[in-house]
Formats: C-alpha cells, structure tokens, sequence
C-alpha cells in the first residue's frame, strides 16, 4: 500500500516541506513559511514587490503576474501569462507557462506545469511534469473536508483545500484530472484524460482506478 509521507514521495524535499509528516501539513502554513525563508536570502535574489524574492538567474516573462508571498528559485522559469497567486514556492529550474495558475503549492527543482495547468494546495516533485491542459482540483464540489483515501483507509487533511501530492518523476498525460487529497507516488505514468482519485502506488502506470500496471524503469 502506498506511503503517503513527505519523505517516500520525495527524495530531496524543501526545507518548506521536509519537517512535516504529510503533505497536507505543509500546506497549512505555507505562507508564514515563504516569508520566513525569504527574509534569509541573500543578494542573489532580488524583491520587485513586498515578500516577493525572485533569483537573478529566474525567467519571468513580462505578462506573468506574481504575487506575494513567492519566491523563485535560480534558473526556474515563469513563461507568458502564467499567474501565480501567492505563497508559492517555485524550486531551480522549474516552469510554470503560458496560461498556467498555481497557488500555495511548492513546486520542486525541475518540476514543470508548462501549458494550461492549474495546482492549488499541492506539492509537485523534483522533475515531476503536467501535460498541457491537465490540472490538480483542491476543492471537493460539496466544500466538505478533503480526505485522502488509501485502499478501505480514510484519512483526514483537516484542510477544506488540498490538492495533490506528486511524486518525483512523475509524468502527468495532457488533460488528465487530479481530484482533491491525491498522492501519486514517485516515478508514475497517468495517462492523457486520466481522472485520479485517492493513492496511486509509485512506479504505476494509470489509465484509470480499474486499469493499472506496474511501471518497469
């Protein structure tokens, strides 16, 4: 059965992630955190806007909009009308691209939502990639309180928005749809127009809850 911890999701996470058991955990107080790490970088990083710190070394395209908190690591890229909508953490080498939204989400070194993707209250691995259009839901349509269900198992968040965990590694299809309180493991295939609900094993390749295979690498 899947381990949903931060550390088997994971193999190098963010010091905003890395002392929390769950990924929900770190969501909860992203934004105090950001601030908190922004205040301890140094002249590398430059502030165009309060509790903004952006890495010289970043692209960011004229029409991106970014608002606070965030910070921007060395070589990450935000392309052409993509919108970050505050306390996002944006790993070296990331992209966020044309058309995409992210909010209070960390995304990893080399993580990448670079077409028409959305991430709310998630955490996207090292090298984890979004095919374009597909997105990660954080909000159940009945408002209720997001639960992460594994196998008979359900567990709470205590969070009304929570996204998604994804493994590092992990290849998402064009327009697939991550629901509310997923963990996808490390290393995984969802396949194009995939809809994910609940835990997905690491290594798994996904084309739906009853279609499932073992990813050989």
């Amino acid at each position: 059965m899947q381990n949903i911890s931060v550390r088997a999701l994971f193999d190098c996470p963010t010091r905003l992630v890395s002392e929390y058991e769950f990924p929900w955990e770190a969501i909860e107080n992203l934004a105090e955190n950001i601030i908190a790490l922004g205040q301890t970088l140094g002249s590398d990083y430059y502030s165009p806007k309060e509790n903004i710190w952006i890495h010289r070394t970043a692209k960011i395209a004229e029409s991106a909009g970014i608002s606070a908190p965030c910070i921007i690591e060395g070589g990450a890229e935000i392309r052409h009308c993509a919108y970050i909508r505050g306390s996002v953490y944006v790993g070296a080498g990331a992209v966020i691209g044309n058309s995409s939204e992210v909010k209070n989400s960390v995304l990893m070194e080399r993580a990448c939502l670079p077409h028409f993707n959305y991430a709310g209250d998630s955490i996207i691995g090292r090298g984890a990639h979004l095919g374009a259009g597909a997105v990660i839901s954080n909000l159940r349509l009945d408002r209720t309180s997001v639960t992460v269900t594994r196998g008979d198992e359900k567990i709470e968040t205590g969070r009304r928005k929570f996204g998604a965990a994804v493994g590092d590694g992990t290849e998402v299809g064009c327009g697939a749809v991550i629901c509310p309180g997923s963990i996808i493991g490390k290393g995984c295939i969802i396949y194009p127009l995939a809809l994910v609900r609940g835990c997905v094993d690491e290594k798994t390749i996904y084309k739906s809850v009853d279609r499932k295979a073992e990813r050989r690498m």
